[in-house]
């Protein structure tokens, strides 16, 4: 399905044109209760409009970093597959004061304040709501975000040989080459299309990204998105891989 894809955001147009209304995304707070699920269609849109806030309202360019000090979250997906689909180099856990833009969660404002570019902050609420009180020198996600296009087309082709990837440590990666990773944690994973993986890892090394969105992604399979899964009962934990149809635990 998704042989000829050479950059992350070709593999979500893959699997849109493969089955736009099955499950990818599948996510849960333990601290919270919260329960959203996303199918490829609607986190499509999700990504789309991110995008459109990126390239239009931000102004963000190819090349431009953007640090995300965000945990492992719906929006957090949709965040980083947005800016794959503009160019924008992903730096998950980046230095605020060496990114052209910064995106925090409510526990990490005062270290995002660093950026001297664009800030955005994430609430993180049950439903994507807002801030019940707007961040000042941020602009509010669930504002801005509800406004913008349903569809997304770059200004210019994203080069899949450009970097869009920084890890932690500093080790950077092309598009081709986060494609071709994905594949590679997909198939060590063991995930095939269909499959269900349930991911507690966090969003801040490649392993966490890989489970809980880009080998899924990859393999035409979706993931289970467990954020404060410490918190969860042993045995509510084999409740949810049975509810969910789990076949595969990271």
């Amino acid at each position: 399905m998704t042989s000829t894809a050479r950059t992350p955001a070709d593999l979500l147009r893959s699997a849109l044109s493969a089955d736009p209304a099955r499950p990818l995304v599948t996510f849960y707070d333990d601290a919270t209760g919260e329960r959203v699920e996303l199918s490829v269609a609607t986190f499509g849109n999700w990504v789309a409009k991110t995008a459109n806030l990126i390239q239009d309202e931000l102004g963000a360019q190819p090349g431009d970093r953007a640090a995300l000090l965000l945990p492992a979250h719906w929006q957090t997906a949709v965040w980083v597959l947005a800016c794959f689909s503009t160019g924008v180099v992903v730096v998950p856990g980046g230095d605020p004061g060496r990114a052209d833009l910064v995106v925090s969660g409510p526990d990490t404002l005062e270290e995002a304040r660093a950026c001297s570019g664009d800030r955005v902050a994430l609430a993180l609420r049950p439903l994507g709501g807002r801030f019940p009180q707007p961040p000042e020198g941020f602009l509010d996600y669930a504002v801005e975000v509800p406004s913008q296009g349903d569809r997304f087309v770059p200004y210019a082709p994203v080069d899949a040989d450009a970097p869009a990837l920084e890890l932690p440590g500093g080790e950077e990666l092309t598009g081709a080459e986060v494609t071709g990773r994905a594949r590679a944690s997909a198939a060590a994973l063991g995930l095939t299309a269909g499959a269900r993986l349930l991911s507690g890892r966090p969003y801040d090394d490649w392993d966490g990204l890989a489970a809980g969105l880009l080998a899924p992604l990859a393999a035409g399979a979706s993931v289970v998105l467990c954020r404060n899964l410490d918190r969860l009962p042993p045995a509510d934990l084999d409740k949810r891989r049975e509810s969910e149809r789990v076949t595969h635990t990271a």
